[in-house]
C-alpha cells in the first residue's frame, strides 16, 4: 500500500512538473513572438521617426526637456517617502543640514523689502515675453533689468510716453531692436532696410527660422523675427547710428592684438554673437591678429554657417578665429607674424548676407570679446 501510494505521489509530481515546464515554454516562445514582432515593426519604422525626429528637432526640444524634467521631479516626489521610510538616517541628516542652513541664514542674512522683488534670468531669451509692471518700475529700471533699451520697450507696446502704472502688461524682446511679422515677398534685406540695420545682424540671432536648411535665409509669410538693433522707422531721422572702424592691421608685439583688417564694425560682441563683424570688400587681405600656429583650415564648407575658416593658436590657452573667407593663404600647423601674416582673403562663405569678416577669440575654450584684447 506505501508503495502504491509513493508511485502515485511520484507520478502526480512527473504530471505537474511537465506541465509547469510546457507552461513556461509557451509564455518563453510568446514574449519572444512579441519582442521580434516589436522589433520589426520598430526597424521598419525608425528611418521615419529619425527623419520625422530630425526636421523637428528645433521646434519640439523644449517640448522635450519640460516632459523630461517633470517626470525626473514626478519619479523624485514619489520616491522621497519610500526612501525616507527605507533609510531613515537621511532624513535625519536632511533634518540637521535644513537646521544648519536656517541658522546660518538667521545670522547673515538681513530679509528687506527686495526679497520679495522680481528677479529676471539673464540667461538668452527665444521670445517676447509678458512682463507686469511692479511698484518702483520706471521704463529705465525695467530697460536695465532686461539689458535692453528703453526704445525697444516703448516701440514693442506703443507707449506715448514714459508714464507706467503698476499692473500694465509689457512685451518685452530677448534684444534690443524690433519684432517683426514678416509680409509677402519680404525678404532679410527689405527688413534690414525697413528697420535701418544689417541683414547680418537678423540671420544671426540664433532664434530666428528660415525656410528650408537655413542657408538660403528665406522667410515664410507670417512668420515673427526679432531684428537685432532695427530702429521704428519713424524714429530714423531722429536715431542716428554710429559707425566704429576697425584701424588695423597693424605689427604687433609678441603680447598684443591688432584688428585682422580695416573696415566698418558692423556687429559687435553679444550672447548671441560671440566675435566681431568687420565689413570690407571682397578680395581684402586678412591678416592674423596675433602671432602663433594655424591649428584648423576649412576650406568650401558650410562648416556650421562659418565657411571657409580658419583658427589660430596664438599661446596662453588663446585662440582666434576668421570666418566667411573667399579663400586661405596658411595651411594647418604653419607659424603666422600677428599684423603680418595674410591668412586669407574677405568673402562671403557660409551664413552671410555680405562681405565681411566674423572675428572671434577664445580664452580657455570660451568666448571673449575682442575688442578687450585688442590695443
Amino acid at each position: 500500500m506505501h508503495k502504491r501510494t509513493q508511485h502515485k505521489l511520484a507520478v502526480q509530481l512527473k504530471q505537474i512538473t511537465g506541465e509547469t515546464k510546457a507552461f513556461f515554454d509557451f509564455v518563453f516562445y510568446y514574449f519572444r513572438k512579441k519582442v521580434v514582432t516589436s522589433s520589426v515593426r520598430f526597424e521598419k519604422n525608425k528611418n521615419q521617426m529619425v527623419k520625422f525626429f530630425l526636421m523637428k528637432r528645433g521646434r519640439y526640444n523644449r517640448p522635450f526637456l519640460h516632459l523630461t524634467t517633470m517626470g525626473v521631479l514626478g519619479v523624485g516626489v514619489l520616491a522621497a517617502p519610500f526612501l525616507a521610510d527605507t533609510y531613515p538616517i537621511f532624513a535625519s541628516q536632511q533634518q540637521n543640514l535644513n537646521l544648519i542652513a536656517s541658522s546660518n541664514a538667521k545670522q547673515s542674512v538681513l530679509v528687506g523689502e527686495e526679497v520679495f522683488q522680481t528677479d529676471v534670468s539673464q540667461k538668452p531669451r527665444d521670445k517676447v515675453l509678458t512682463y507686469r509692471v511692479e511698484r518702483g518700475d520706471t521704463l529705465s529700471t525695467i530697460a536695465k533689468k532686461f539689458q535692453i533699451s528703453e526704445e525697444t520697450i516703448t516701440w514693442a507696446n506703443d507707449l506715448r510716453g514714459d508714464a507706467l502704472s503698476i499692473g500694465d502688461e509689457l512685451r518685452i524682446l530677448p534684444v534690443s531692436g524690433i519684432s517683426h511679422k514678416v509680409d509677402a515677398g519680404e525678404t532679410i534685406y527689405t527688413v534690414a532696410k525697413k528697420y535701418n540695420t544689417e541683414p547680418q545682424k537678423i540671420a544671426d540671432f540664433p532664434f530666428n527660422e528660415f525656410a528650408g536648411n537655413g542657408e538660403t535665409l528665406a522667410l515664410v509669410t507670417g512668420q515673427i523675427l526679432i531684428v537685432p538693433d532695427g530702429i521704428k522707422p519713424s524714429e530714423k531721422p531722429v536715431i542716428k547710428r554710429q559707425v566704429y572702424i576697425a584701424q588695423g592691421p597693424v605689427p604687433v608685439a609678441s603680447g598684443g592684438y591688432t584688428y585682422p583688417v580695416r573696415g566698418g564694425i558692423s556687429q559687435f560682441y553679444s550672447w548671441y554673437h560671440p566675435g566681431l563683424d568687420i565689413t570690407s570688400p571682397i578680395g581684402t587681405p586678412l591678416y592674423a591678429a596675433h602671432s602663433g600656429t594655424v591649428t584648423s583650415v576649412s576650406i568650401g564648407t558650410y562648416d556650421g554657417g562659418y565657411g571657409t575658416n580658419v583658427w589660430l593658436s596664438n599661446g596662453n590657452g588663446i585662440e582666434s578665429h576668421y570666418a566667411h573667407m573667399s579663400n586661405v593663404n596658411v595651411s594647418a600647423g604653419q607659424r603666422v607674424i600677428g599684423g603680418q601674416t595674410i591668412v586669407g582673403w574677405i568673402g562671403m562663405t557660409g551664413r552671410t548676407t555680405g562681405p565681411h569678416v566674423h572675428f572671434e577669440m577664445r580664452a580657455g575654450g570660451s568666448y571673449v570679446n575682442p575688442l578687450g584684447y585688442i590695443r
